[in-house]
C-alpha cells in the first residue's frame, strides 16, 4: 500500500512538472496572460467585479489602521458600528457594512466622476478602508472613550510623503470619511479635531436640529444640570455636548434639510444661541438648489474647516427607509447630491454618513445605495479640493 501512494504521488508531481512546461512552452502570444511574474498574476487576478472580493468600500485596500499607526494614507474610511445612543430604532451599527456592500459596484478603474474630472481613486490621494472601530456595545461611556480615543489616534495620523511635503496645503494633513453607526459618533470626531484644527464649523444634514438639551427627553431619574451623566450622550444632543466643549467654531455652522416636529419654538432659539444657522426642507423648493448651497458656502467660508455630516434621514423615507428615525417630506437623493455637489468649494477635513439602518431597508438596498454614493460624492469633493491649482480634466455639465 505504502508503495502504490508513493507511486501516486510521484506521478502526480510528475504531472505538475510537465503541466508547468507545457506553460512555459506556450506561444509567445499567450506568454503575457499566463506569465508568473508579479506584473502577470496581478493582471490576471488582481481586479474584481463588482460582486466578487472581500467587502471593503470601493474595494479599496484594507488596513487595521488602529493597530498600524504607521500606515500612511491621505483619506481614510472608517467604520464606526455603534446605535446605542439612538432615541428610536437601533440597528445603525450594520451600516458600515452595509455601506461598503452597497460600494461595490465602485471602483479604482471605473470611479470617474464627470462632474468633478476626475476619479476620486485613482488620482493624488491614496485611499485606503481602515476597517471598523471595535466599539463596546454594552458601555456608552466606554464606547465614547473608545471612539474618542481611536479619532484622535486617526487625527494624528500622517499624510503619504509626497503630500505631506506638497505645495497644495489641503493635501498636508489626511482626511477621514466615517461610515456610521448613529450620529452621536460626531461628537468623538469633532474632539479628535479640535486636537488638530482648533474648533471647526459643522456642515448638518439631517431632519433634525441634534442641538436639544439632554433633558429635553424629560425622566425623574436624571439630574438635568449635571452634563457628565452617560444618558445626556445621545445622537440628538451631542452637538449641544460639542458646543458645550467649545469644538464648534462660534456662528459658522449650518443645518440644512431640517423638518422634525420640535417640543416649541424655544427649540430653535437655542439653536440660534448655540450659533447655527437653518435651511428647512423646503428652502429647497422657494430658494432652489444653487441659492441655498450658495448661501451655505458664504456662510461657513472657503477656508475654515468644516465637519461635514450627513444623516441619512435627510432623504425622504419613501426614498430611504433604512434610518432610525425616519421623518416624512425630504429632500430627493438627486436634490441631497446636487446640493453636496454645489459645495464643494467648503474646505472639508472630515466627513461622515451615519444613521444608515439597513435592518428597515428594502429589498433594493435603497438606503445603503444613498449613502454609497453620497459618501462618493464627497470623496470626490475632498480630491478635487486637493488638486489646488491643477487642473482637472473638464467635461461638459450634463445635470440640468
Amino acid at each position: 500500500m505504502r508503495l502504490l501512494t508513493a507511486a501516486l504521488a510521484l506521478g502526480g508531481l510528475s504531472t505538475i512538472a510537465n503541466a508547468r512546461e507545457e506553460v512555459d512552452t506556450i506561444p509567445k502570444s499567450q506568454e503575457p496572460f499566463v506569465g508568473w511574474t508579479k506584473e502577470d498574476l496581478d493582471a490576471k487576478w488582481g481586479t474584481d467585479w463588482g460582486f466578487s472580493g472581500i467587502s471593503t468600500f470601493a474595494h479599496l485596500p484594507h488596513t487595521r489602521c488602529l493597530q498600524h499607526p504607521d500606515e500612511e494614507y491621505d483619506i481614510a474610511i472608517l467604520g464606526a458600528p455603534f446605535d446605542t445612543a439612538v432615541s428610536y430604532r437601533p440597528g445603525a451599527r450594520f451600516g458600515p457594512r452595509a455601506i461598503r456592500a452597497a460600494s461595490s459596484r465602485q471602483s479604482s478603474m471605473r470611479s470617474y466622476n464627470p462632474r468633478a474630472g476626475l476619479n476620486p481613486y485613482a488620482d493624488w490621494a491614496k485611499v485606503i478602508d481602515c476597517g471598523d472601530i471595535p466599539i463596546t456595545p454594552f458601555d456608552n461611556a466606554l464606547a465614547l472613550r473608545q471612539m474618542t480615543e481611536a479619532y484622535t489616534n486617526l487625527a494624528h495620523s500622517k499624510a503619504t510623503a509626497a503630500n505631506a511635503k506638497s505645495e497644495v496645503a489641503y493635501r498636508n494633513k489626511p482626511k477621514l470619511l466615517s461610515l456610521g453607526g448613529d450620529h452621536s459618533i460626531a461628537l468623538p470626531t469633532l474632539r479628535a479635531l479640535n486636537s488638530i484644527y482648533g474648533p471647526v464649523a459643522v456642515v448638518h444634514f439631517d431632519a433634525h436640529l441634534d442641538t436639544w438639551h439632554p433633558a429635553k427627553y424629560p425622566s425623574a431619574w436624571i439630574d438635568p444640570e449635571d452634563p457628565s451623566q452617560q444618558s445626556f450622550f445621545t445622537h440628538g444632543t451631542m452637538f449641544w455636548l460639542a458646543h458645550n466643549e467649545s469644538l464648534i467654531a462660534k456662528d459658522k455652522s449650518v443645518h440644512a434639510g431640517l423638518r422634525t416636529r420640535l417640543s416649541g419654538i424655544g427649540d430653535n432659539e437655542e439653536d440660534t444661541s448655540q450659533g447655527w444657522i437653518r435651511f428647512s426642507t423646503d428652502d429647497i423648493d422657494d430658494l432652489g438648489v444653487e441659492t441655498l448651497a450658495q448661501q451655505i458656502v458664504d456662510h461657513v467660508g472657503t477656508e475654515t474647516p468644516v465637519y461635514l455630516s450627513i444623516d441619512i434621514d435627510v432623504i425622504d423615507p419613501g426614498l430611504a427607509p433604512g434610518t432610525g428615525t425616519p421623518e416624512p417630506g425630504g429632500w430627493t437623493t438627486r436634490e441631497l447630491i446636487r446640493v453636496l455637489r454645489r459645495i464643494d468649494a467648503l474646505n472639508v477635513v472630515a466627513a461622515d454618513v451615519v444613521e444608515v439602518s439597513p435592518a428597515f431597508d428594502g429589498s433594493g438596498e435603497q438606503t445603503a445605495l444613498a449613502g454609497a454614493q453620497v459618501a462618493y460624492e464627497i470623496l470626490t469633493s475632498m480630491v478635487k479640493r486637493g488638486k489646488g491649482g491643477e487642473k482637472a480634466e473638464k467635461e461638459p455639465r450634463t445635470e440640468l
